[in-house]
């Protein structure tokens, strides 16, 4: 294949790359709203391409749960569902108590450190209802586990599963003042890979998760029962 062709291909890869990262994330982070009705048009000049890379980018959207269309009619951001957290947090807490189990022996003095500082900024950001630090806060505690597992297919399936949660995260970390406790639950998990007592940790953080699940369905029902 000629040189330029080659240049061609890979850059209309990278557009098309880049085209359904940013869609991605203006869902996950709210700039595109639950319901919200999207026009490959409009989207594809506020992003400076054409339709096509937006259509395929909306495709791959729908295939993951983001979007949802009707033929001819209309494309929407999906609405917020809560069923999708009963779906998924099970599975994320029983992988990260696999990554518990199988990797906590390697943790260091410096991971337990980070994952210390980690929820000190957890704690400041719930103070200041700061979601999209509180969130990320999380993530990073979470993640040291995550990394000392040593499995990149462990840890590349939970992360994929913790962006389909951020939408409903970001309202609950932003918004609800129970959300506070899993600080306290962090820092039993702390406490039991301190002491090196991994069957312990993996089922703080197991009840880290149920926990969570709980306040997050909570948090929900409030809002849906204050907007009536």
């Amino acid at each position: 294949m000629p040189l330029p062709a080659q240049v061609a291909r890979i850059e209309r890869r990278l557009v098309r790359e880049r085209v359904y990262v940013t869609v991605r994330e203006w869902i996950v982070s709210g700039t595109l709203r639950p319901n919200e009705k999207m026009r490959d048009v409009e989207l594809a000049a506020r992003l400076g391409v054409s339709r096509t890379p937006v259509r395929e980018a909306l495709q791959r959207l729908e295939d993951e749960g983001f979007v949802q269309t009707a033929p001819n009619r209309w494309t929407r951001v999906s609405p917020l569902d809560i069923g999708e957290a009963w779906r998924l947090y099970p599975i994320i807490w029983s992988l990260e108590a696999l990554a518990v189990r199988s990797g906590g022996h390697r943790l260091t003095a410096a991971d337990l450190r980070e994952m210390t500082r980690t929820n000190e900024r957890l704690a400041r950001a719930l103070r200041q209802r700061s979601a999209a630090e509180a969130s990320a806060a999380d993530r990073d505690f979470h993640a040291v586990v995550l990394r000392r597992s040593d499995n990149p297919e462990l840890i590349r399936i939970v992360r994929d599963l913790k962006v389909k949660l951020q939408r409903l995260e970001s309202g609950y970390f932003g918004g609800s003042v129970v959300a506070e406790r899993s600080v306290a639950e962090h820092r039993r998990i702390l406490a039991a890979l301190e002491m090196r007592r991994f069957e312990g940790a993996a089922k703080a953080l197991e009840a880290n998760w149920r926990n969570s699940l709980d306040r997050l369905s909570q948090y929900l029902d409030g809002r849906r029962g204050a907007g009536r």
